[in-house]
């Protein structure tokens, strides 16, 4: 299937599906790639209208669940906290193609994909 580009209602809609489910998260800023492997138990959004600066998003995604993480150095953790938190900007870009999503962003890529 090919990717195809989709409103955040419809991103919201589709990933709600996924509750329940092991994910992977890829987040590639810059130089850093991490991987989190995650199972989902709840999806939600959160609005920071108290930035201190450009750098706190003004909307975020927040993936709940318990899960690990591994850094550039293979270095496997568990998660700090029960949520993953996306940063989201007004012209956040959303694909899906049938089996993973990615969400662009000024600052980096994410991929969401089932494990």
């Amino acid at each position: 299937m090919e990717a195809q580009f989709l409103t955040v209602e419809a991103f919201n809609d589709l990933l709600q599906q996924w509750n329940g489910k092991t994910i992977k998260i890829s987040k590639h800023e810059l130089d850093d790639l991490d991987e989190t492997l995650m199972t989902l138990q709840g999806i939600s959004y959160e609005r920071n209208t108290r930035r201190l600066d450009d750098y706190e998003p003004m909307h975020a995604l927040q993936l709940n669940g318990t899960g690990t993480v591994e850094t550039d150095a293979s270095n496997v953790q568990s998660l700090p906290s029960s949520v993953y938190e996306i940063p989201l900007e007004d012209n956040t870009l959303y694909e899906f193609d049938g089996k993973q999503f990615l969400l662009s962003t000024s600052r980096g890529v994410y991929k969401i994909e089932k494990e």
